[in-house]
């Protein structure tokens, strides 16, 4: 355990300290010294593709799938393969990690946020684009599998080798796995909870419902990536609408709310009551592991794509930053900004989350949430079993029967955690998190310039054909 808490404090704790005007400080944990400076030299090395290339990425979301027919089809589809991250990305921190980031940054944590996304997603590109050129045929699944562990692999173990396993491509399976399964017990609960709070269910009712339906989507052979086909954009699609209808009924309010962002963003109160360094840390850390960007989680589902060019995936899942921080978790600032401070005054996480949506909506919205939290959790379930696949099988080969017990512990701490949360399995879901990026990252610098020149590649090529072909005669 001591051995644990220095690990986790170093990843996690204040590494370095800068003293700030006013008698603040900006404290500087290990990741996000790491992820930041990482994230804007890709943003210069692909240059700045957030913002140049924001249209393609967008048509190749909108692009004609059924190119590729079903039947011909190796795999899943780009798109499929974003909707697997989005639902792991767009899960409890979106709800409850804004509120915090708000609460203990104030408005103003929301425009750093932002900055953080539109770093990110560059790294998002990097890392998926590389999952799509390392990815490798699944022999269990069907399709492809890929991530981290294997572009690790193959930055280490050359073609020939007798040596079989990677030490850091192993220690990033293990640490994904013990991730997940933290992870795992903190949905149960985050479910159960709420549920508790809006229909006074028992947890233990709504905790055996969630692990029974489970089960059944998990267990079964390709059914996860069908579910989530269907749950992701319906969730998204209504929080993003109710969300509008909220904006747009308090739109009297958003010049003021606006103001409030950026004015604390860079506010000279801030700055002088000693909380800036509260403002911008709090936004970075929520923007970072908000989108997951770097943490090589969603390079998982991206080496599962069959598509027609490994950059194409690396857009997708850029774009999946974006849905993830600028449109939901923006979404989540918006009803708590909207809403007059005295009546969220002293309240935190969920009952913080559930007096806004009650001030707008009455008790639809507190039911509402409930459920809307019901599917992201349930998502990022599926999504996060979606990319254990391909880690259990670089540590245990290919069998059925790792695979099924990897399954079985996730639904039992599944179960675990709707009837209790340990502050211990919280930090365990932290630490896994925190390993996997250190590993992830470890590999991403001397591997880019394989994903830089696939998307220069893509650039001469894919996108020259487009607008030759859309040219008129």
């Amino acid at each position: 355990m001591s051995l644990f808490h220095a690990i986790y404090n170093i990843l996690w704790g204040d590494l370095i300290t800068i003293p700030l005007p006013g008698g603040s400080t900006l404290g500087l944990s290990l990741l996000v010294l790491i992820l930041v400076p990482a994230g804007i030299y890709f943003t210069i090395r692909t240059r700045f593709l957030p913002f140049r290339l924001f249209p393609e990425m967008v048509k190749v979301t909108l692009e004609n799938n059924k190119k590729i027919e079903e039947e011909e089809r190796e795999g899943i589809s780009g798109v499929q393969a974003l909707i697997v991250s989005t639902a792991c990305r767009v899960g409890m921190g979106n709800l409850v990690g804004v509120v915090a980031a708000i609460s203990a940054g104030g408005a103003g944590a929301v425009f750093w946020m932002w900055v953080i996304a539109l770093v990110g997603s560059s790294t998002a590109f990097i890392e998926a684009t590389l999952a799509q050129i390392y990815k490798e045929k699944d022999p269990l699944y069907g399709g492809y599998r890929g991530g981290p562990a294997y572009y690790i692999h193959a930055l280490f173990i050359k073609k020939g080798s007798k040596r079989k396993k990677s030490i850091l491509a192993v220690l990033f399976a293990v640490s994904g796995l013990i991730c997940w399964c933290g992870i795992s017990q903190v949905i149960s609960n985050s479910i159960s909870s709420s549920f508790e709070n809006a229909f006074q269910v028992p947890p233990v009712y709504s905790t055996v419902v969630l692990v029974v339906i489970a089960a059944v989507i998990v267990l079964r052979k390709n059914a996860t990536v069908k579910v989530l086909d269907i749950i992701v954009p319906i969730m998204a699609a209504c929080y993003f609408f109710i969300t509008i209808f909220i904006i747009v009924t308090n739109a009297g309010q958003l010049p003021a709310v606006f103001g409030r962002i950026f004015s604390e963003a860079f506010g000279i109160r801030q700055v002088v009551g000693g909380g800036i360094g509260a403002v911008i840390m709090n936004g970075a850390k929520r923007g970072l592991f908000s989108n997951e960007a770097g943490s090589g989680s969603a390079p998982c589902a991206a080496a599962a794509a069959d598509i027609s060019h490994p950059a194409k995936e690396g857009l997708l899942q850029a774009l999946g930053v974006f849905i993830d921080t600028l449109v939901i978790c923006t979404c989540s600032a918006m009803i708590m900004l909207l809403t007059p401070e005295p009546m969220t005054k002293g309240l935190e996480g969920m009952d913080l989350l559930q007096a806004a949506m009650r001030y707008h909506l009455g008790e639809f919205g507190v039911i509402f949430i409930a459920v809307i939290l019901w599917l992201f959790s349930f998502s990022t379930f599926l999504g996060i079993l979606f990319y254990a696949r391909s880690n259990v099988a670089y540590l245990f080969g290919d069998n059925w029967i790792s695979q099924t017990l990897y399954k079985v512990l996730a639904l039992v701490m599944l179960f675990v955690g709707g009837l209790a949360a340990y502050q211990f399995v919280w930090d365990l879901g932290d630490f896994g998190v925190g390993l996997m990026t250190v590993f992830n990252m470890i590999a991403l610098i001397p591997l880019a310039p394989k994903a830089l020149a696939s998307l220069k590649d893509y650039e001469q090529n894919v996108m020259k054909k487009k607008e030759k072909s859309n040219m008129p005669d």
